[in-house]
């Protein structure tokens, strides 16, 4: 390895217009995942009222992961980096495993929802927030265990594992939230439609349209790049095309969504936001 292909410079070289665009654009895409999931983040922790509800356990969840995602795009979307197997400047499978954790974390708050619309007696007995964090302390485990399998074996086994995982993983988990998703909205579209005027039926469409909402804008921007590498490893061919992950579209559309994602929770909650306006932004206004 020469120590020239160590050198880290920009994620394209700043010799045109369009290139230096480019590079502010991964910037400013890496200070907005940040600020955006922080905020919301922050807002969740200073409001004892959401905090004691379930859904709102997994938006930390999600926040934490993109907040780490914003962070680890600094090096990989703004600098020249291609975070691949063989890559000398290869992130050893954590930067993609903070994507994949805010994937788990919009699947898991899919099943919670529909769980808390079908069944809401039995959701209230069995799933408090103790069993909230667990799952997402499970979740958070089984990922970086994943991470340490890919690092601990061959080069070549880590590739099968990934290959099948990254196969089989795609394909179910993408069915599940598409079916839960179809579920949800016929709930809330006839179910909860005929339910008698109240505080509660009003929280539950709520929060199921949130997550109908945040689902959907997942599916758009993460299936581009699950058809492709789906059918890459299908064929058996090498999936990475682009010089860096900051000029393939298909990574930058993920991350496009993690900060979409805390827009959409600011949007569809009205607690959260009022306490985003008097708590978080408001303050640091007032100091500056």
């Amino acid at each position: 390895m020469s120590n020239s292909s160590l050198i880290l410079s920009p994620v394209l070289p700043l010799t045109s217009f369009g290139n230096v665009l480019m590079f502010l654009f991964s910037i400013f895409l890496a200070a907005a995942i940040i600020f955006l999931n922080l905020s919301v983040f922050l807002s969740i922790l200073l409001n004892k009222a959401l905090r004691s509800e379930n859904r709102f356990m997994y938006m930390l969840s999600t926040c934490f992961s993109d907040i780490c995602t914003g962070v680890s795009y600094y090096y990989v979307g703004v600098l020249d980096v291609r975070d691949s197997f063989d890559s000398p400047m290869r992130t050893f499978y954590i930067v993609p495993t903070f994507l994949g954790l805010s994937y788990m974390a919009i699947l898991a708050a899919q099943a919670d929802r529909y769980h808390a619309v079908v069944s809401p007696f039995k959701y209230h007995q069995h799933m408090t927030r103790n069993k909230t964090l667990l799952v997402i302390f499970i979740y958070w485990v089984y990922a970086f265990f994943i991470v340490g399998a890919h690092n601990l074996v061959t080069l070549g086994v880590a590739k099968k594992i990934t290959s099948i995982g990254t196969f089989v993983g795609n394909i179910t988990t993408v069915i599940i939230m598409i079916g839960l998703n179809i579920k949800l909205f016929i709930i809330a579209r006839f179910q909860l439609e005929r339910e008698p005027p109240s505080e509660e039926r009003d929280n539950k469409r709520s929060s199921v349209y949130l997550i109908l909402v945040v689902a959907a804008f997942f599916l758009a921007t993460w299936l581009p790049i699950f058809s492709h590498v789906t059918a890459c490893n299908f064929i058996g061919k090498t999936c990475y095309t682009f010089k860096n992950e900051g000029t393939d579209p298909l990574r930058i559309l993920p991350r496009i969504n993690a900060s979409l994602t805390p827009i959409l929770y600011i949007r569809g909650c009205t607690a959260l936001r009022a306490t985003l306006l008097t708590k978080v932004w408001r303050p640091c206004c007032g100091k500056r």
